[in-house]
């Protein structure tokens, strides 16, 4: 079979599994992207849903807000707690004392909202001796996957995404009172269409996910179970193992992550930034 895979003049891309993922070295992200350095990024990153940038510096925080920025425009998380001075900048710490550890468990980021993040852009400073891997898994593959009756019935249906079970006192522990906060949230259709590749992708995760609005109670039980089990195979996933400084980009319309908090009670660091998306639909 031939190669297909598409050439880089920029930047070095190798795929890490056929359906999701890629390594990219031959740029310093703390030193910025050119015009032609974004784009070869840019389309890195929608072949392969998410990318991970090796032998990285240290990013100062107003340039990692600078980089996002080239995406589009910044989201803000509405839970969180950012880093002082850099709204936009949400830092990511788990240590000995926490009662959470940000993302492990399987999710898109707060697709509560009703023009969820497009994308997110993590680089961590602070890792264990061992463990605190990341898994992401294509939703595209996942929908794919199954049979086209299924896919043609999940078109038809909305799910509830809700966030006040999320972020109720999660981050009290890092000073945030949150007792006259609203937590967003939103409906969205349970097969997306990517605004920019055109492919669909399942838009339910056990993070945000509460209900299926077209089935009764335990209908909508069944079929969550059934869709978050489905959605776990191996064959849809890649699990990365960080170094220091490295920087991952996801794009939340059609990836799912969790992050294996396997490594109490050591620390693990860094800053995270996400890009605003749009209003998820799925084309006629």
């Amino acid at each position: 079979m031939a190669d297909t895979a598409p050439s880089y003049s920029n930047i070095d891309v190798r795929k890490l599994t056929p359906s999701i993922g890629a390594e990219i070295r031959g740029v310093d992200l703390a030193k910025g992207l050119s015009d032609t350095e974004f784009a070869e990024v840019k389309r890195a990153f929608l072949d392969n849903q998410v990318v991970f940038f090796k032998e990285q510096s240290p990013i100062a925080p107003d340039v990692q807000v600078g980089l996002g920025e080239m995406f589009g425009p910044l989201h803000f998380h509405p839970a969180a707690p950012h880093l002082e001075g850099y709204p936009p900048i949400f830092v990511i710490h788990a240590h000995k004392d926490s009662k959470v550890a940000n993302g492990e468990g399987w999710h898109t980021d707060v697709s509560c909202d009703e023009t969820p993040p497009m994308a997110t852009m993590l680089q961590l400073h602070k890792l264990p001796s061992t463990g605190g891997d990341t898994m992401f898994a294509s939703m595209y593959e996942a929908y794919e996957a199954l049979s086209p009756a299924m896919q043609q019935f999940l078109q038809t249906l909305t799910a509830s995404h809700e966030s006040e079970h999320v972020y109720r006192g999660r981050y009290s522990d890092r000073g945030v009172d949150d007792k006259d906060k609203v937590y967003p949230s939103a409906v969205h259709p349970v097969v997306r269409t990517h605004p920019e590749t055109g492919r669909k992708a399942l838009y339910v995760n056990r993070g945000f996910t509460t209900k299926i609005n077209e089935l009764s109670k335990k209908e909508s039980e069944v079929l969550l179970k059934y869709l978050f089990g489905h959605m776990q195979e191996p064959f849809f996933q890649v699990r990365f193992k960080w170094s220091v400084n490295d920087v991952a980009l996801w794009d939340n319309r059609c990836v799912q992550h969790r992050a294996l908090w396997d490594y109490w009670p050591e620390e693990r660091k860094g800053h995270r930034v996400t890009i605003k998306g749009d209003r998820p639909f799925l084309a006629a």
